[in-house]
Order: structure tokens, then sequence, then C-alpha cells
């Protein structure tokens, strides 16, 4: 059975950091695309970022805050959240493209 979960969500004040994780089971997550979602409450699910053979994709608004990466050795992919806003709260999502998704982590940025 194939599971991706992601990990480090959480409550953060604006212009800080968080790191997400996004690791899988069942699946050698290396050998895909992996792409990271969000979804806020009564929004459309917005694709902020996205990790394909060294190349990388970031969604306007957050270009120059997230970055992207994978540690091939941990088969994990990792999304650097940095200068937080509150408007990027919502759900994060990781996705083994265009196969499998995990269930996500809530992101919170609020003083």
């Amino acid at each position: 059975q194939v599971q991706l979960v992601e990990s480090g969500g959480g409550l953060v004040q604006p212009g800080g950091s968080l790191r997400l994780s996004c690791a899988a089971s069942g699946i050698t997550l290396t050998r895909y695309s992996v792409g990271w979602f969000r979804q806020a409450p009564g929004k459309e699910r917005e694709g902020v970022s996205c990790i394909s053979d060294g190349s990388t994709y970031y969604a306007d608004s957050v270009k120059g805050r997230f970055t992207v990466s994978r540690d091939k050795a941990k088969d994990t992919v990792y999304l650097q959240m940095n200068s937080l806003k509150p408007e990027d709260t919502a759900v994060y999502y990781c996705a083994a493209l265009y196969d499998y998704r995990g269930q996500g982590t809530q992101v919170t940025v609020s003083s």
C-alpha cells in the first residue's frame, strides 16, 4: 500500500519559517516528480512548487520565499518556507505526480 506523509506544519508568526517534509512508503519517491499543493478554506487548491529531475517550479505567490529540495538518501522531499505571510495559511499536500497524494499538514501563519 502506497502512503505519502507530510510533516512539519504548525503555527508560526508572520515572517517566520517552517520546513515541510514529504516521505513515502510503498514507492520510491525519487522516481517521481513531486509537487506541493495547498488549499485554504473556501479557496481552490493551488500548486505551490514542484521538483523534477533537478528542475524546480514555484508559483509566483511563493517565489523567492519557498525552496523545494529532495534528499535522495532519505527519499524525502522538503519545502522550506521562509518569510511566511498570513495568506500562506492552508493545508499543504505533497503528491507523487500524478499517482499519489498525502493527507496534508496544516500551516497557520498568525500573530
